[in-house]
């Protein structure tokens, strides 16, 4: 009996992973999840500062003429003191003097030459930073599970760290079976195809960041589909399209079962891609995903990505959708969960006008889908709808609605 896309991500939510650390420098660690929680080892700033070429003064002094006692210069160590009548001239980032009620920025005042006069209204504490506004000592700055951007690197540049300890990159071993495929460097013969399952699905976990191996076309026999699999058990996710369904020559999915895979899911309530299967092999997963270009990568958008993202060791993995809303009335045949690929334009979705299971053109259009509900006959122009980005991280903790109801 086939599942539903929720049981299906529950099953996977379910799974024990067994991830393993490593440590690399901040500069390598871009896109990488940190394996433990940072804290912050020093105030951000660390000290009171300026954060304007200005003058350090006294709120007494407001639209008064103030002498220039001195200047302070960023990374000075000055012992001038603000008193009233006086203003310290001083630089962006330099510590403020002792006795600084606000800064007032260089722009702002009439320069006299020895002398300035302030404006008419000053506030207090304008234009100064004070130690810890930023970050506090001892705050945590990176939690376990969280990925790492470049901003975030920044961040860790700024307690002192140089080395990170992160979750190893997942591995993922990708091939493809069926006589009929040949690879886009081969010659193709009658009846024949180019395969462009295998590249699409392997650069995609490349580019969601795993360390991706491909085994190769493997010929449509069970045995040596077999030998492939028996060679890609040090992956953590193998991937194959293709031998998922019923058809007489469809030898992966036995294959996979004769080497004792457990299936942990074999149908689901989906359109396209029902015979989709997930399944394991000691600490080895393995998805089985359509033949079909389209079915197998919407069905990876849904499912692999989501157990490479636990693969990776990260805290958010569920999905977050995007509220936008339905650019034009929308009909469907009801039945099962369909997904429905098309564009988002910050404001519409846009359904795409094509999109055939078989199709491949679509996948290189679409920047993300919907899933319209199983019981949904149509949605009405402007209607609200959930819609998942493809190539903008959005995601949570905690499990969202994501399919779409009229």
């Amino acid at each position: 009996m086939a599942i539903s896309i929720k049981e299906a991500l529950g099953i996977i939510d379910k799974q024990k992973i067994m991830l393993k650390k490593e440590t690399s420098c901040i500069e390598e660690a871009v896109g990488r999840v940190a394996a433990k929680d940072y804290y912050a080892n020093i105030d951000l700033p660390t000290f009171d500062n300026s954060a304007m070429d200005g003058y350090a003064v006294k709120l007494e002094d407001t639209g008064k003429e103030v002498k220039i006692l001195a200047t302070t210069l960023a990374g000075e160590q000055s012992e001038a003191e603000v008193t009233p009548g006086y203003a310290i001239k001083i630089m962006t980032g330099a510590k403020l003097p002792k006795g600084t009620q606000a800064v007032v920025p260089l722009e702002d005042v009439e320069y006299l030459g020895e002398s300035v006069i302030l404006p008419k209204k000053i506030k207090e504490h304008a234009n100064m930073r004070f130690a810890g506004e930023d970050v506090a000592k001892d705050e945590c700055i990176i939690e376990k599970g969280e990925e790492l951007s470049a901003y975030k690197i920044a961040l860790l540049a700024s307690q002192g760290y140089s080395y990170i300890e992160i979750h190893r990159k997942p591995k993922v071993n990708v091939f493809a079976t069926g006589h009929e495929l040949k690879m886009h460097y081969e010659q193709l013969h009658n009846a024949q195809i180019y395969n462009s399952n295998t590249p699409a699905l392997l650069t995609r976990a490349k580019e969601l960041g795993c360390e991706v191996t491909f085994t190769g076309k493997i010929e449509d026999d069970k045995e040596s589909i077999k030998e492939a699999i028996r060679n890609a058990l040090d992956a953590d996710l193998i991937i194959t399209s293709g031998g998922v369904s019923v058809g007489e020559a469809d030898f992966t999915k036995e294959a996979f079962k004769e080497l004792g895979m457990e299936i942990l899911f074999s149908k689901i309530d989906i359109k396209p891609g029902k015979p989709t299967t997930l399944g394991k092999i000691g600490n080895t997963f393995v998805l089985n995903l359509p033949g079909n270009p389209l079915a197998a990568i919407l069905n990876f958008e849904i499912f692999g990505r989501f157990l490479i993202n636990r693969l990776k060791g990260k805290k958010s993995y569920y999905f977050q959708p995007i509220k936008a809303k339905l650019q034009e009335k929308f009909t469907h045949k009801p039945g099962r969960d369909t997904v429905i690929p098309g564009r988002f334009d910050g404001e519409y979705f846009i359904p795409l006008q094509k999109y055939g299971p078989g199709m491949v053109k679509p996948a290189a259009i679409m920047d993300g889908f919907i899933i319209v509900d199983k019981e949904t006959e149509s949605l009405s122009k402007s209607k609200n709808v959930l819609f998942i980005p493809l190539f903008c991280e959005s995601t949570t903790s905690m499990q969202e609605e994501i399919i779409t109801k009229h």
